[in-house]
């Protein structure tokens, strides 16, 4: 798998996790210190978080990081 498709992936299990944790994408946003629209761009993979803000953001959702990544 290269880079783009690894990179794809991400996005999918990201989006995935974030929309089947059961929370408000508002209460995500509002715990995570971001905008709805930021988080909606993360959600659409036109940007991804930081290492700081994915790591929030995986306690906020109740993930593993893991469980995103896959590595």
């Amino acid at each position: 798998m290269d880079i783009s498709e690894y990179e794809k992936k991400i996005k999918e299990r990201l989006k995935y996790e974030i929309e089947s944790c059961g929370k408000k994408k508002s209460a995500i946003a509002k715990e995570l210190g971001v905008s709805k629209p930021t988080l909606s761009q993360y959600l659409s993979g036109r940007i991804m978080p930081s290492l700081a803000t994915f790591g929030l953001l995986c306690k906020v959702i109740d993930c593993s990081p893991d469980d995103i990544l896959k590595i």
